[in-house]
């Protein structure tokens, strides 16, 4: 592994778990995840995010969102995150570490004419008791930031 990723080392690996969603504009629902950060030697993780829609007795309905890209480690516990959405949306992240805590906001947002419209987002990783909590606002659809979704994961691998 670079020893740039010291920082973010925690997060290598493949996290499952479930998690909540909501908006303004649509109803709530629950949500299973699979994150994959790894890594080639390079100063960067590769990331793979898929969902998937969970009943009410916690059996899978459908996919929901995916995302992929690369979190960059910098200097100073600094961090730069690029994702690419099937929706049409990149985004570039600008965010800092500390500890096992990553807070990200977004730099830049960019969108296909068909993309939804989508304006900022704001992240919050942490590793809590051995899990991976995170939560995510945007702002979006005319809504200012907003909470969006959250959820525990456990490493499996």
């Amino acid at each position: 592994m670079h020893p740039a990723l010291e920082p973010i080392a925690f997060l290598l690996g493949r996290w499952e778990g479930a998690g909540v969603g909501g908006y303004p504009t649509i109803e709530s629902f629950n949500f299973g995840q699979e994150i994959e950060f790894g890594h080639n030697g390079k100063p960067f993780l590769t990331y793979v995010s898929r969902t998937w829609l969970l009943d009410q007795d916690g059996n899978r309905v459908r996919p929901l969102a995916t995302e992929s890209g690369y979190w960059r480690a910098q200097p100073d516990r600094q961090l730069e995150v690029v994702l690419a959405h099937p929706t049409g949306v990149v985004e570039i992240y600008l965010g800092e570490v500390v500890f096992h805590k990553i807070e990200l906001r977004t730099d830049v947002v960019a969108r296909t004419a068909s993309a939804k419209e989508y304006t900022a987002g704001h992240r919050l990783y942490g590793l809590v008791n051995g899990n991976l909590m995170w939560a995510y606002e945007m702002a979006a659809m005319g809504q200012p930031l907003s909470d969006h979704m959250s959820a525990e994961l456990k490493k499996v691998a």
